[in-house]
C-alpha cells in the first residue's frame, strides 16, 4: 500500500521552471512543484506541505500571476490545471477548480445554454475565476455561481467545506477567497435549464470537453486552439452565438494574445469614470519599455513580455503607472495581477 509520504513524493517535482506555467512566461526555478489531478491529491499535498514546513502556493494557468525570478525554496507551487472534472446535477453543473473557463463556454455551446458565453477565451481556470470574481464586460463569475467548495489551507484536516454564493462576499474583482486562506477546489454552477441528455450522452459530452483541454499557458496557442474549436463547431452545423464571435473580435482586435501577458494589470476605478487603459493612454505611457517588458501599443492596461522579460521589469512598469496615475488623478491603481 502506498504511504502518504510516497504519494507526496510522487506528486512533487523538483527544479521546475515556473515560466512554463505562467502566461507571462516569466519565473525562475521552483524547488517544489506539483500537478494534482483530484481534490484528494490537493488535500494530500496541503497536508504534506504543512508537515514539511513548506508554504503552498496554488494557481491554475498562471494567467493572473507574476512569478518571481528567484522563487523561495521553501514554497510548494502547485497548479490545478490538470484537475478537470464535470458532473451534471439537477439544476446545476459541478466543475472542478482546474477546469479552463473556456470549457464552460464550450459546454454552453454544445447544450444551447448561453450563461457561460462570457467565459470564452478568459485565459484562466474556474478556481481562479471564483477567487477573483472574474469579469468580462457586464458578466462575472458570481452571476453563475451557486456554491463554492473549498479547503482551508491552514486546516486541511477539516476536509471540503461548501460556501454558498451569499457567503462569498463578492464585489468588483474581490471575494472572501482573497482575504482568507481558502483553496477553491470546485463549484456548483447554476443552469437555467437542465440539458436533455441521457447518461451516455452526458459522459460523451464531458469526455469531449476534457479532450478539448489545452494544458498550456502560451497565449497565442491558447487563442488559436479555442478559436479553431469554435470554427470547427460552426462547420459542423452548431449554432455559434454572436456573443462568442464578438469575444474573438474584441480580444483578438486588442491583441490580448499576441504576446505573453496577464491581460489587464490594474482594476478599474469606477469613481474616476474612465477605465485604466484610457488613463494610461492620457498619460502617454503606451509603448513604455523596461528591460524586456512593454506597456502594450494597443491597450494601456496590458504589460507584455516582449522577449526575455524579468519579473522586475514588469514590476518596474507597474510602479511607474501607479506613480504617474497618483500624481495626475489622485489615486493609486490597485493591481489585479498577483505578484508572488
Amino acid at each position: 500500500m502506498t504511504s502518504q509520504k510516497e504519494m507526496f513524493d510522487r506528486l512533487c517535482r523538483s527544479g521546475v521552471d515556473l515560466a512554463a506555467y505562467s502566461t507571462y512566461e516569466i519565473g525562475g526555478e521552483a524547488a517544489h512543484l506539483a500537478l494534482p489531478r483530484s481534490t484528494e491529491e490537493v488535500a494530500l499535498l496541503l497536508d504534506g506541505a504543512r508537515t514539511r514546513g513548506l508554504n503552498p502556493y496554488l494557481f491554475g494557468m498562471g494567467s493572473n500571476t507574476l512569478f518571481p525570478d528567484a522563487p523561495d525554496p521553501d514554497m510548494l507551487f502547485f497548479s490545478l490545471k490538470e484537475h478537470i472534472e464535470f458532473k451534471l446535477l439537477p439544476g446545476r453543473l459541478f466543475v472542478s477548480a482546474g477546469t479552463p473557463m473556456t470549457l464552460l463556454a464550450l459546454f454552453g455551446l454544445y447544450t444551447g445554454i448561453d450563461s457561460f458565453d462570457f467565459t470564452f477565451l478568459l485565459p484562466g481556470t474556474l478556481g481562479a475565476g471564483i477567487y477573483m470574481n472574474a469579469k468580462y464586460f457586464s458578466h462575472q463569475i458570481s452571476d453563475v455561481l451557486e456554491t463554492a467548495y473549498v479547503i482551508d489551507k491552514e486546516h486541511p484536516e477539516k476536509g471540503i467545506v461548501p460556501i454558498p454564493l451569499s457567503g462569498c462576499e463578492y464585489g468588483y474583482k474581490t471575494s472572501i477567497f482573497m482575504r482568507r486562506p481558502l483553496i477553491v477546489v470546485g463549484a456548483d454552477l447554476k443552469l437555467p435549464v437542465d440539458p436533455q441528455l441521457t447518461p451516455a450522452q452526458t459522459d460523451e459530452l464531458f469526455a469531449r470537453l476534457k479532450a478539448k483541454n489545452l494544458p498550456t499557458s502560451v497565449l497565442p496557442n491558447y487563442f488559436r486552439h479555442y478559436t479553431n474549436e469554435l470554427n470547427a463547431a460552426a462547420r459542423a452545423g452548431l449554432n455559434v452565438r454572436q456573443e462568442l464571435l464578438d469575444v474573438i473580435a474584441d480580444r483578438g482586435g486588442k491583441l490580448h494574445f499576441d504576446y505573453p501577458s496577464c491581460g489587464s494589470v490594474f482594476k478599474n476605478n469606477y469613481t474616476i469614470g474612465e477605465p485604466m487603459g484610457k488613463l494610461v493612454d492620457r498619460l502617454g505611457l503606451r509603448g513604455t519599455v523596461r528591460g524586456g517588458a512593454k506597456i502594450s501599443d494597443h491597450h494601456g492596461n496590458i504589460i507584455q513580455n516582449r522577449g526575455g522579460a524579468k519579473a522586475g521589469d514588469v514590476t518596474d512598469l507597474v510602479k511607474l503607472v501607479q506613480e504617474k496615475v497618483e500624481a495626475q488623478f489622485g489615486f493609486v491603481p490597485e493591481p489585479e495581477l498577483v505578484i508572488v
